[in-house]
């Protein structure tokens, strides 16, 4: 019965699967002029299947990004509004797959590629990559704040740069690493053939395969009519 229940996070490997496909159609069809209706249709079909986080998230990095290189674009092909929109409909298609991949917990792809009974060595560097850039986000303004209470001045300055924050950055990404590396092992991962059990598994429900059909329900459609 679990694949008819409904639930609002989107099956981690469909996640990975639809992001692929809306960047190779972003990439392919983006000057059809229907193109920009179907990238818009994406965004609101991610945001109805949970995403909306993530989606709001990037929209304004989206409008910064696409919009200077969608106007580059329309003076690089000569006032060109076709080229222009072509752009912006490149960078939708990557903003959008990236909305999806920002949506997936790393717990949750590190279980779904378990069951799939993909090699430990993918899974773990899967598991290690997507932890790591959460603790970046937070060793940043640690950094910054110590900057601040030892009045070391501003991080615009070369000198001060490297040696009060680039210097301390790195040391804390190498302890934060080895504690990592120390904390997997006592998990108990490792990288030969050895038996696993799957303590919560992700399980694939009607919903998601509702998301994946109307990904490319909606891509025929925009090249079909």
């Amino acid at each position: 019965m679990s694949f008819f229940r409904y639930k609002k996070n989107v099956y981690p490997l469909i996640a990975v699967a639809a992001g692929l496909f809306v960047i190779v159609f972003g990439l392919v069809c983006a000057k059809m002029p229907r193109c920009s209706y179907y990238l818009l249709g994406v965004y609101l079909w991610l945001m109805l299947f949970g995403c909306y986080k993530s989606c709001l998230k990037i929209l304004p990095a989206y409008i910064v990004v696409g919009g200077l290189f969608a106007l580059i674009a329309y003076f690089a092909y000569g006032r060109s509004a076709d080229g222009a929109i072509a752009m912006a409909n490149r960078f939708g298609a990557v903003f959008l797959a990236a909305a999806l991949g920002m949506s997936v917990q790393s717990a949750a792809m590190t279980r779904s590629l378990s069951a799939v009974h993909t090699p430990r060595a993918v899974t773990l560097g899967m598991l290690i990559a997507t932890s790591f850039v959460p603790v970046l986000r937070t060793e940043i303004p640690r950094v910054r704040e110590a900057m601040k209470t030892r009045g070391a001045g501003s991080i615009f300055k070369p000198k001060i740069f490297y040696r009060a924050f680039l210097v301390p950055f790195v040391m804390r990404l190498v302890n934060i690493s080895d504690t990592l590396s120390l904390s997997v092992e006592t998990r108990g991962f490792t990288l030969g053939k050895v038996k696993y059990t799957i303590y919560k598994r992700e399980a694939v429900t009607v919903s998601d395969v509702l998301f994946l059909v109307g990904l490319v329900a909606g891509a025929v459609f925009t090249v079909i009519l």
